[in-house]
């Protein structure tokens, strides 16, 4: 668990030292490296609306209730809105440092199966996300949620 949290905590200052607020494709880590700690490559500055962060949000918060998960949700939800959205839907922008980068025309299609799905569920104040919904589902690779049986 602390291992969990502590990639989650990277994978949001991933975002949340970004100019734009969203990460990177990958990052380089440098510890007391110039430039800081945290380097975008040449050939990784692009953001392309992956859901795996804002899914490790959603997890978490399930798992340990604590709210901050919520606010780097809403701290990313509100940087794709920003940045990523289109009159006709969201694309991704080829640089995560350039706040006047404009978005790509083309949306993958895990965007609204996973990234805003898991947001939404991290948001949802009535449903049974709040309850532990872990507790009682699975979430398949597309995070369409299947009802657990117990077998054993």
């Amino acid at each position: 668990m602390k291992a969990g949290i502590a990639l989650t905590e990277t994978c949001y200052e991933m975002y949340h030292r970004q100019s734009t607020g969203l990460a990177p494709e990958y990052a380089r880590f440098n510890k007391g490296g110039a430039g800081g700690d945290i380097q975008v490559p040449g050939d990784a500055p692009h953001y392309i609306l992956r859901p795996e962060t804002v899914e490790s949000f959603f997890i978490l918060h399930q798992l340990t209730k604590d709210e901050k998960y919520v606010e780097w949700g809403w701290e990313v939800f509100n940087a794709i809105e920003r940045h990523c959205k289109t009159e006709v839907g969201f694309g991704g922008i080829r640089d995560v440092r350039n706040v006047n980068a404009k978005p790509d025309n083309r949306m993958e299609s895990f965007f609204l199966a996973e990234t805003m799905k898991y947001l939404y569920l991290l948001f949802d104040e009535e449903s049974e996300s709040k309850v532990n919904v872990l507790t009682t589902h699975v979430f398949n690779t597309e995070a369409h949620p299947m009802r657990r049986i117990d077998l054993f």
